[in-house]
């Protein structure tokens, strides 16, 4: 899994280890990524999880990620590919460089993870051809539906849901399942909550909420839009997770987790 360090990625490691799966951490942040591993053997015992250092928008580090994890466990059944970053802005702010940062993360990383896993899950393939293999990214419901003054992001994940389904009709012959899941505002955690980068403060300082004053008026806004009346959480997500591996039917599909903001 990557971008598993902290916050959401870090709730999603926890709660499907706790289901029984066999956790490589993967992060920029390698600190991180060895707590949220110690924490997981902490729960599961030793040789449940393993921290690894890379950084999924250089080819080289994808690659060393993907051999360490397959050593580590003796293969890969699943990829989540849940690294990203949001920088929103409108035409006006964006410069090219936080663009092309925001696309090498949330949309280069992926091809990349893909690519070197994929291989990986292959030759497993060829070695049990009855065997099935999940590649999960965790999109956004800014994948779905345009984004105002976010269109770097959204833009991001658009392309994510094109390479889901187009590595979904590749990758079929080799029963590896492709699908993204898309969920809604995961209004706790530092994604939305950090003071100094997260999506509260970030859409209150470029004006993408009307009238707001604070952050408290710009989350409210946010809730305001949910039939099912509040934010996303970890436990929804990790749902359609396992819904996702569960299953032998379901491959090139883009899953809303929205509470009923977006429907598709």
């Amino acid at each position: 899994m990557t971008g598993g360090a902290q916050g959401f990625g870090r709730g999603i490691a926890l709660s499907l280890a706790r289901e029984g799966a066999r956790i490589a951490v993967a992060d920029l942040n390698g600190e991180g990524a060895t707590e949220t591993a110690r924490l997981i053997e902490a729960e599961n015992g030793a040789g449940t999880a393993a921290g690894i250092t890379a950084d999924v928008s250089d080819e080289a580090s994808v690659a060393a990620m993907a051999d360490e994890a397959a050593r580590a466990f003796g293969g890969i059944d699943v990829l989540i590919s849940n690294a990203g970053i949001v920088r929103s802005g409108g035409l006006d702010e964006m410069d090219l460089k936080t663009f092309e940062l925001v696309t090498r993360v949330n949309y280069t990383a992926y091809f990349l993870c893909v690519k070197y896993v994929g291989r990986i899950m292959k030759k497993q393939h060829a070695a049990d051809p009855s065997k099935y293999f999940d590649i999960i990214q965790i999109n956004s419901k800014s994948g779905l539906v345009g984004s105002n003054k976010n269109f770097a992001y959204a833009g991001s994940k658009f392309g994510g849901i094109g390479l889901t389904q187009s590595f979904a009709l590749e990758l079929a012959p080799y029963n590896i399942k492709v699908n993204a899941i898309c969920p809604g505002n995961f209004m706790d955690g530092p994604l939305w909550t950090d003071p100094v980068n997260g999506l509260l403060v970030q859409y209150l300082r470029g004006g993408k909420v009307p009238g707001a004053k604070t952050v408290d008026d710009v989350r409210k806004f946010y809730d305001a839009k949910v039939p099912l009346n509040r934010g996303c959480s970890e436990t929804d997500v990790v749902r359609a997770i396992i819904y996702i591996i569960g299953q032998e039917y379901e491959t090139g599909q883009a899953v809303p987790v929205t509470g009923g903001q977006v429907m598709k």
